[in-house]
């Protein structure tokens, strides 16, 4: 039987429509959940194991820590990763936005293991579960509510813009009232950015069309969307409530 006779526009099956956009909201955060194991469990690693940490760090004779090649490369590239995925969207396949996807979640994660340099393992781990907590709530929010979250999203946007020069002004400024500001901030935007990509995420998998290469691109890209927020949320709750080392 010729498989052509069955090309199912969903978009325009109502009964069809939501179980699809259902599978697609479903792959996105099977995608997000699995770049985030993947990048815990790296952290976990190269932060807890001195032989791997040494790969990032170093220590002079002095008794100054500095970093190595390596850590310079992991501390900036996941910018370029992210970069390229966004601006390679149309012209990457699949499944190269899948293998840069999860090979970004383990530099991710090597670069994420600093923090165990820096903050108490129980309090990194505290905060991850409060992150996990509210970021599902949000999630959920964005997904069941009627209320359109556009124009939300959008000032959330303009929000991160202004908290990511505030930043770059506090490198110069070091003022730690400022730092304070900028966590809660930026907690407040990310909590936001959470509902509103959730919602953006499930209008797009109301329209998609099941088993496309551009639906599984799109799957991907949601799945980054959503992965920074987690990301971003949890480390500005570190910023505000961990605990540094002595």
């Amino acid at each position: 039987m010729d498989n052509q006779n069955f090309n199912i526009n969903y978009a325009n099956q109502p009964g069809l429509a939501k179980p699809l956009e259902r599978t697609f909201v479903a792959n996105v955060f099977s995608w997000m959940s699995a770049a985030l194991a993947i990048t815990a469990i790296t952290s976990y690693v190269f932060g807890t194991d001195a032989s791997y940490i040494s790969y990032l760090i170093n220590v002079g004779e002095d008794g100054r820590v500095g970093m190595t090649a390596l850590g310079w490369i992991v501390t900036f590239a996941p910018i370029g990763f992210v970069l390229l995925m966004s601006l390679g969207f149309q012209r990457l396949s699949s499944t190269a936005l899948i293998a840069l996807f999860l090979v970004y979640s383990v530099i991710m994660g090597m670069s994420l293991s600093f923090i165990f340099l820096v903050y108490t393992q129980a309090s990194i781990y505290s905060t991850f579960a409060i992150s996990a907590g509210m970021f599902g709530a949000m999630a959920l929010v964005g997904y069941t509510t009627n209320t359109d979250l556009t124009k939300f999203g959008s000032i959330m946007m303009m929000g991160l813009v202004g908290i990511i020069i505030a930043s770059l002004i506090n490198l110069f400024v070091h003022s730690e009232g400022m730092n304070y500001i900028i966590s809660i901030l930026g907690v407040l935007i990310f909590t936001g950015l959470t509902a509103y990509d959730v919602q953006k995420i499930k209008r797009i998998g109301e329209g998609v069309e099941y088993g496309t290469e551009a639906t599984s691109k799109l799957s991907i890209m949601g799945a980054l969307n959503l992965y920074l927020d987690f990301i971003n949320l949890f480390l500005f709750l570190l910023r505000l409530f961990g605990n540094r080392r002595n």
